[in-house]
């Protein structure tokens, strides 16, 4: 009898941002274990719940395995030769007939957790060259981007907290206990949180709700949902008002000093500690800590985001680190220095960004060639020249994931053609025509592009396939260049060309492109013993050369650039095979003002948008505080993310998760008990959700989780159906968004709650709340179809 052999794959764990290594254990082609991987540079054995959902998928029976056409008797598997036929001539038809902004994309947010989607979909959009363009990033980290663009001047360029230095480390509206870090990839949150109480430093969390990471912080604030930037004015004003503004050495790069005091003078603490719910006493300690700190640094996240006044938050988070020296120091707000560098590739091309080159139907603004997310059903629904016609969804579920997700699914039930890529026929693929099933994660490579950009500390790792997928299985890649390719038009010339360059991609693939991007990066490979050499040749190259010339960036990104010359090298993907754990490439270092993407390399601290859009904000804090109804925020659970892991057993058992949390005061004010089902309204519709007790919130406050809402009809997901919950996207409203940005708010939403059942004069109440400002477009109950 032969022996069971069992073989030991090293990896990094890709559902979530943190990127914990995990030493995956298989025997047979079976999974049989799943650990932390102690020798991971970044995360040393950490690991959460969510790495066991690498084998749910993998092994899930109702994961898509082969196309399906959505036919008058049901789905029908057919053959990818067939399906690529299908959506090759079904998008063309729509193209031909109405314009090439007729097609429309979704991309969620598992694409930027696969090196290959994040390559090859620039590629598909680059044929379609359509403005009807949309993501997640609209529902999520636009602001973020946005102020990257107008401060340093490249939309990728993101500021990280360096936490692991850190002696005061404050968050505004972050809860990365759950999240485990997010534009933070930082494993092992809670521990790197422990570890600044313990070497005498202090971690505040400001939220509304005393959120699972309060457990570890030293201090928690709580703060009324959608008010951010009126608390960081008043710490602006204090920061001014005290003579406590103190920028370092980057105060000759700063522009608009002046200016900012000017625009903080009318929110001083005491004006604005009513609307907010902080007392201005604490506002101004929060300044004053902040300033006194040698190494802190204040970060912001989805709370602060996705809200009416996101886009201003974010601005005023990375103001107050700038004011109080911690931007781009020890301990502050630092920039990673990724080994494939795509901020920097992408500036090499010009392409570091661009906002409100148009407009969505509804008046918002285009971020980097994307309209926002809530606006999606309007352009669908809405005729003319640009209507959408036609949609490609990639790796997306916006019907949970983005507001008013009732409109989103009558809007696609009326587009002439819908090609979903997704592994599962979910609440948003259902309503497709034909659905496109990658390979799962574990029979791809992985090298993660993104999330280095974002990591608190350098590092770098390939992992090859665990398993190899079937001969017929398509990757996620494959899928996009095909249909990339089909989509592409132009005169004989072109069409010949775009054959080349097909047949090239085919043959390179994702990997190769990445090998490129390692060889050529600041921790490249180098001809040995010409260190000295290449340093020399590429000095009197640079003299020969203007400074924004592409040859002259590509020489300083390369190993032989003048600021990557202290740093390791012999970066490629053959060395990274041999590191199965991955490399430790140091921890972030100042880099400012050579890394600014800005004329001359300055901060200008008041851009225009945000100047203009502080007299909404004025308006705002003039109009006072209205508490006539509640404000709804969502929330997230360590063992989910968005609507991806609900289809594992494992994952959702347990206490029931999705409900509405709110105060006691609250819920005895409204006569609700614990367990009790209560009816949620807002100006869009209405759900049905058991109610859950919790004095960790603000009174006024009640918070649904995000990414449930299972009961739609016509999905296979059968565990994620067993538990379905509600999706607080039943209630966000697409009409109430950030304005400056088009960002989502998905935080802060007016609502009604009565007790389900109850009649009378509540009821009333909650109806005329409703049907204050407008009637309801949809007015619907959770587990309706």
């Amino acid at each position: 009898m032969s022996s069971t052999r069992t073989l030991t794959h090293y990896r990094t764990c890709n559902l979530c941002e943190a990127m914990c290594g995990v030493v995956i254990q298989v025997e047979d082609k079976h999974i049989v274990s799943i650990k932390g991987d102690p020798h991971d540079p970044l995360s040393k054995g950490h690991i959460c719940p969510k790495a066991l959902a690498l084998k749910d998928v993998h092994e899930d029976p109702e994961r898509l395995r082969k196309p399906l056409l959505k036919t008058e008797t049901g789905w029908q598997e057919i053959s990818w030769k067939r399906a690529f036929d299908i959506a090759g001539r079904r998008l063309n038809n729509v193209r031909n007939q109405y314009g090439r902004h007729a097609i429309g994309t979704y991309a969620g947010n598992p694409n930027v957790h696969h090196h290959g989607n994040l390559i090859f979909l620039n590629m598909l959009l680059g044929s379609l060259r359509t403005q009807n363009k949309f993501s997640a990033t609209s529902n999520d980290q636009l602001p973020h981007m946005l102020a990257n663009l107008e401060l340093f001047g490249n939309q990728a360029l993101f500021p990280v907290p360096d936490i692991d230095h850190s002696d005061l480390f404050i968050l505004l509206g972050s809860n990365p206990a759950a999240s485990n870090g997010s534009l933070m990839s930082a494993p092992d949150m809670l521990g790197r949180m422990k570890s600044i109480t313990k070497r005498g430093g202090k971690v505040i969390l400001i939220d509304p709700r005393k959120t699972e990471t309060a457990r570890v912080a030293s201090q928690h604030i709580a703060l009324r949902p959608g008010t951010d930037a009126f608390l960081l004015m008043g710490m602006i004003h204090t920061l001014f008002d005290e003579g406590l503004v103190e920028i370092g050495r980057l105060a000759a790069n700063t522009d608009g000093l002046a200016q900012i005091q000017l625009l903080c003078s009318d929110f001083s603490p005491e004006k604005v500690s009513a609307l907010c719910g902080v007392r201005a006493k604490q506002i101004r300690e929060l300044a004053r800590e902040l300033a006194e700190a040698p190494r802190g640094c204040l970060f912001g996240r989805m709370g602060s985001c996705t809200q009416e006044f996101g886009g201003l938050s974010l601005w005023l988070v990375y103001v107050v680190n700038i004011l109080t020296g911690h931007l781009d120091e020890r301990g502050g707000l630092m920039f990673p220095k990724p080994a494939a560098d795509i901020t920097e590739l992408a500036a090499i091309s010009g392409q570091t960004g661009h906002f409100d080159g148009w407009q969505s139907v509804t008046g918002l603004p285009e971020f980097n060639g994307e309209l926002p997310a809530s606006s999606m059903a309007d352009q669908i629904l809405t005729p003319g020249e640009r209507q959408i016609h036609a949609m490609i969804v990639v790796a997306g579920n916006p019907v949970l994931s983005s507001p008013n997700g009732r409109r989103l699914e009558q809007a696609l039930e009326q587009l002439d053609f819908m090609v979903s890529i997704d592994l599962y026929l979910n609440e948003t693929s259902r309503h497709a025509d034909l659905i496109l099933p990658p390979t799962s994660p574990l029979e791809q490579s992985h090298y993660d592009l993104v999330f280095n950009l974002l990591a608190v500390r350098n590092v770098a790792k390939y992992s090859p396939p665990l398993f190899e997928p079937p001969s017929d299985a398509r990757h996620d890649w494959q899928i996009l260049l095909e249909l990339g390719y089909r989509l592409q038009g132009g005169t004989l010339q072109q069409r010949l060309r775009n054959e080349a360059s097909y047949r090239l991609l085919k043959l390179m693939g994702p990997d190769t492109i990445v090998d490129l991007m390692l060889r050529t990066g600041p921790y490249g490979t180098q001809i040995p013993g010409t260190s000295s050499l290449g340093a020399m040749i590429v000095d009197v190259a640079q003299d020969l050369v203007s400074e924004s010339h592409p040859i002259r960036k590509l020489l300083d990104l390369g190993p032989y650039g003048a600021s990557n010359r202290s740093v390791s090298k012999g970066l490629c993907i053959s060395s990274l095979r041999n590191y199965s754990h991955g490399i430790d490439l140091g921890s972030l270092q100042s880099c400012l003002p050579g890394r600014l993407y800005t004329p001359g390399k300055r901060i200008n601290l008041v851009p225009p948008i945000y100047q203009k859009d502080v007299s909404r904000l004025r308006k705002r804090l003039e109009q006072g505080l209205d508490t006539r109804e509640f404000l709804l925020i969502g929330r997230r659970h360590v063992r989910s993310n968005n609507s991806w892991c609900h289809n594992s057993e494992r994952l959702t058992k347990g206490p029931y998760r999705c409900t509405l949390m709110m105060h006691s005061a609250d819920a005895k004010k409204l006569g609700l008990n614990q367990g009790d089902m209560a009816r949620v309204s807002s100006r869009i519709g209405s759900v049905e959700i058991e109610t859950e007790i919790d004095d960790g919130l603000m009174r006024g406050v009640v918070s649904i989780p995000h990414g449930w809402g299972h009961h739609r009809p016509g999905t296979r997901q059968s565990t994620a159906s067993k538990r379905p919950g509600v999706s607080i996207n039943d209630l966000t409203d697409d009409t109430f968004v950030d304005r400056l940005s088009g960002t989502s708010a998905l935080n802060g939403v007016p609502v009604s709650i009565c007790k389900v059942g109850e009649s009378g004069q509540a009821a009333n109440k909650a109806k005329a709340s409703r049907s204050r400002n407008s009637k309801p477009r949809v007015r619907v109950s959770a587990g309706s179809s």
